[in-house]
């Protein structure tokens, strides 16, 4: 017997039967005497289906609310400022710095406020939009059920729906154990979800002069330093210092007035001077690599003494493994120092490894030590800059001019790697050469071609 068409869905068919000329054989005439099915209405219905799902996806669903936290922080930000301002006013100085700094928060303010009118208009129209497909998607399925006689469909589309539901059950399950950071028994905050600002965008007082440099506050402050501002510039050849100058407040920063400096040696380069931009504060003394050496530099700020220890005799140095992205190399970046909730670290790589990041916690005592150590399978070369929060590495990478993106963690404490992190950074320069996370205020501070700048991190 012979069949000569086959269907997808079953229909009635009537047989007849009839006998072949050879008279041996039996043949099976279908005459299908139902209509044809529709197969273009039903591609329709698959290519509307597709469209809706590529323009309502999760990350547009969450954007609204994460602009209007970045609002909200924003608003309680400017009030602080106001009233940080007001105490510090000493006549002309409280005005110079107020029209300045309120300036930068009220125009953050206002893009967002523009980008939510934006986005909130836009998210109307894809609504009404999505209704009117799905109405029409809707009477077209209850058409095509016309064709499903032994009910394949019903059936198909109640296992879709305990199949969707199990899928959620199983992501939110496995959405609290694939955060990358620490319980908050040890930290308290929740995985970083956005990073927002600047907040701070102004030249030093030395204008364009130094594209690298470093800035910040220390993480550990001794009482009465709470708010102080540090900055140190390469002024020899982009990638060496000698000296830290200090500022009394963010506001004698902007205006650079009222500076401090502390020299580690009166000439520039010489043995244990800075070498490269990347170097953090804390407990009153800097930490940096040490001039053409495979060490640790510790510089207590208030002795001028400095205190060492070396890295793994394979640990890369002098340009070996520094950050880089295919545009560029930044110079001397083979050792990265990071500040958390619990202390400094050195981030660097080895051959050893590969030239993969190596995390070391340094023990602040005098002279310093390497504590702990964590291998990674990150390789340097292909990060741009890294930072600690709550003991958990994050790594960011170039994606073009204006953006700057974190893609990488490592939690130290469950030693679980993510590629998938996806948080952009907004970029008011081309590049960015020194980035640190200081946990006093959950800023990022950031150095970029001679601007400094700070970005908020929003913890869930």
């Amino acid at each position: 017997m012979s069949q000569s068409n086959m269907f997808g869905l079953m229909v009635v068919i009537p047989l007849i039967l009839s006998q072949s000329v050879r008279g041996k054989d039996c043949v099976c005439e279908l005459q299908n005497t139902d209509p044809a099915f529709p197969e273009n209405k039903l591609k329709n219905v698959e290519f509307i289906a597709l469209q809706c799902t590529g323009n309502i996806t999760s990350e547009k669903m969450t954007e609204i609310d994460s602009l209007v936290l970045g609002l909200q922080h924003r608003i309680w930000q400017l009030l602080d400022n106001v009233s940080m301002l007001e105490k510090e006013d000493n006549g002309n100085l409280y005005a110079a710095v107020s029209l300045r700094i309120i300036e930068l928060e009220l125009v953050e303010i206002q893009d967002l406020l523009d980008k939510l009118n934006r986005t909130t208009n836009n998210y109307k129209q894809l609504s009404v939009e999505a209704a009117a497909e799905l109405q029409d998607m809707k009477e077209k399925m209850v058409e095509l059920e016309e064709f499903d006689h032994t009910q394949v469909m019903v059936r198909e589309r109640e296992n879709q729906r305990i199949k969707s539901d199990l899928e959620r059950c199983t992501d939110v399950l496995s959405s609290t154990s694939l955060a990358p950071t620490l319980s908050p028994g040890r930290c308290g905050l929740g995985r970083i979800v956005s990073v927002v600002g600047p907040r701070t965008y102004s030249l030093t007082v030395y204008g364009t002069s130094y594209s690298y440099g470093a800035w910040g506050r220390d993480a550990n402050p001794a009482p009465g330093d709470e708010n102080k501002y540090w900055l140190v510039v390469l002024s020899s050849s982009n990638a060496y210092g000698h000296f830290v100058r200090q500022y009394n407040s963010m506001g004698t920063f902007i205006l650079g007035i009222e500076s401090k400096d502390t020299y580690i040696s009166s000439s520039n380069p010489t043995t244990n001077t800075i070498q490269g931009p990347n170097m953090v504060m804390y407990g009153n003394a800097l930490y940096y690599n040490c001039y053409y050496t495979c060490s640790v530099c510790q510089f207590n700020m208030t002795t001028r003494s400095v205190s060492t220890v070396a890295l793994p005799k394979d640990a890369g140095y002098n340009d070996m493994f520094p950050f880089a992205h295919l545009g560029t190399t930044y110079s001397y970046t083979d050792m990265d120092f990071a500040t958390d909730e619990s202390g400094v670290y050195v981030i660097y790589a080895s051959t050893s490894n590969f030239g993969n990041v190596i995390i070391s916690k340094v023990e602040t005592s005098n002279p310093p030590a390497l504590n702990q150590t964590w291998s990674t399978s990150l390789h340097k070369r292909t990060v741009t800059n890294t930072f600690m929060v709550c003991g958990v590495l994050y790594a960011t990478r170039y994606l073009d001019a204006e953006t700057e993106e974190i893609f990488y963690s490592y939690d130290t404490k469950t030693n679980v790697e993510r590629y998938d992190l996806r948080i952009n950074i907004k970029k008011m320069q081309t590049n960015i050469e020194f980035l640190n996370y200081d946990p006093r205020d959950h800023l990022l501070y950031v150095y970029s071609d001679a601007y400094i700048l700070t970005n908020e991190l929003i913890f869930q």
